[in-house]
């Protein structure tokens, strides 16, 4: 009987196996696992920044300049705002040469989320507050690097798709330039003009602001310092916070020991610049002056003073 069972085990097992072996036969292969797809590229960040064409300064950017950076990004088809922290890049520092460099590389977020990019010039370290940046000029702008210095420019592009190509970015100036030329009036040659001892002060301007990064808002503050421009061939030019002065002695030149005021009520607008042309008279002690502004405003800004 055992006999007997152990064949039937046996004969059952063949059955079994041969039974196997048909059905692998019939059924198809099994699917290989798909090939995960390599993750996508991380496209680097690159701009292209300019200084917009404008007389408001004579210079743009140069080797060595430093703006600072913000991306922001989009929710779909909705801009972010600009915040001190947080966005895609933070305040990342570009130098130039020739191209911008940023300090360290900055990426897009992925390969289709849209952004806004904001720059600004001079470059700061830390920016606690981009709606009220505290931006100051100098009061002494006789040397040309304190001149220079004393600019201030933001830009902005807007709903930038990710690209390998440099985003382009042009810089506006926030502040005014000023322009005083001073001639020879009655009792003076331009030889003995030139020869003269002479001084050249702007008066009651405040020299300090709060800058919005986004909407380029601009609010002096602090107290009024009388400014010393840069001579530059024959005009004294300074860089000034956009602002409105009351009647008063705007401008004073000083001739041969002598001062001469010139009172007047102006407004400094941003991104423009003012030309004085100023005329001593020795004979009257006095000088008469002739502004045109960059912009014509309409208004004979004309005037003399004793």
């Amino acid at each position: 009987m055992k006999i007997y069972y152990l064949f039937t085990l046996l004969s059952f097992m063949g059955l079994y196996a041969g039974g196997c072996s048909q059905s692998n036969g019939n059924e198809p292969a099994p699917t290989p696992d798909p090939t995960p797809e390599p993750p996508a590229k991380k496209l680097e960040i690159k701009i292209s920044a300019s200084v917009k064409s404008t007389k408001a300064t004579d210079f743009g950017f140069e080797n060595g300049d430093k703006i600072g950076l913000y991306v922001v990004n989009y929710s779909g088809t909705t801009p972010g705002s600009l915040v001190a922290s947080g966005n895609q890049v933070d305040n990342m520092c570009f130098t130039y040469s020739g191209t911008w460099t940023p300090t360290s590389p900055v990426y897009w977020q992925d390969n289709k989320t849209h952004a806004d990019f904001y720059l600004y010039y001079p470059y700061r370290s830390s920016i606690a507050d981009v709606n009220a940046l505290a931006v100051e000029t100098y009061a002494d702008q006789s040397v040309e690097a304190n001149y220079k210095a004393s600019d201030f420019m933001i830009g902005s592009t807007k709903d930038v798709a990710p690209s390998e190509s440099a985003v382009s970015i042009a810089a506006t100036h926030l502040f005014s330039r000023i322009n005083i030329k001073v001639e020879a009036g009655n009792g003076f040659t331009e030889k003995s003009l030139k020869s003269e001892d002479m001084t050249v002060r702007i008066n009651g301007l405040k020299n300090i602001a709060n800058v919005n990064l986004v909407s380029g808002e601009i609010q002096p503050t602090g107290e009024s310092e009388t400014i010393i421009p840069y001579k530059y061939g024959e005009y004294y030019r300074a860089i000034v916070i956009p602002q409105s002065v009351e009647y008063g002695n705007l401008i004073t030149i000083g001739v041969g020991g002598k001062k001469y005021n010139f009172t007047k009520e102006f407004r400094f607008e941003s991104n423009k610049e003012h030309n004085f042309t100023i005329t001593v008279n020795k004979t009257s002690n006095g000088i008469n002056v002739n502004i045109d502004p960059w912009e014509n405003d309409g208004t004979d800004n004309g005037g003399s003073a004793e």
